[in-house]
């Protein structure tokens, strides 16, 4: 009876992870998107740089260029930190996971051993394995 009720928890365990993992995979997901968006953001922000660079009206050499060039900035700084921001959200449920993760392993670490102990003495039970 024992060690159906520690297959039971072992079963538990690994359900548990399962979630866990597909939790991960979620969080990994997301920290690859923010990634390429923070790269796609760099390329916009660089693709208008080049655009107003050689604008007639607007372009290097005006009064307004480095007005334009400022807000540009601006904007591309605030929308930074916004990534940034995600970015660091998901580490920090990507640790939590983790740990959650290994604290359940540690666990049916345990119990694994357990179970491999009471198998081991229902089979010693009474002299056999003496």
């Amino acid at each position: 009876m024992a060690i159906s009720n520690i297959h039971e928890t072992l079963l538990m365990y690994t359900k548990q992870k399962s979630a866990i993992n597909e939790e991960l995979s979620g969080v990994m997901f997301n920290m690859v998107s923010a990634s390429r968006k923070t790269a796609d953001l760099q390329q916009q922000y660089n693709e208008k740089l080049q655009a107003v660079y050689y604008d007639p009206d607007y372009g290097y050499g005006t009064d307004e260029y480095m007005v334009i060039i400022e807000q540009f900035e601006n904007d591309h700084e605030f929308e930074l930190a916004s990534l940034e921001a995600w970015e660091s959200e998901l580490e920090l449920e990507k640790n939590n996971l983790e740990t959650q993760l290994n604290e359940i392993t540690s666990f049916e670490n345990s119990w694994t051993k357990l179970l491999q102990s009471n198998i081991k003495g229902d089979f010693s039970y009474g002299g056999a394995g003496q």
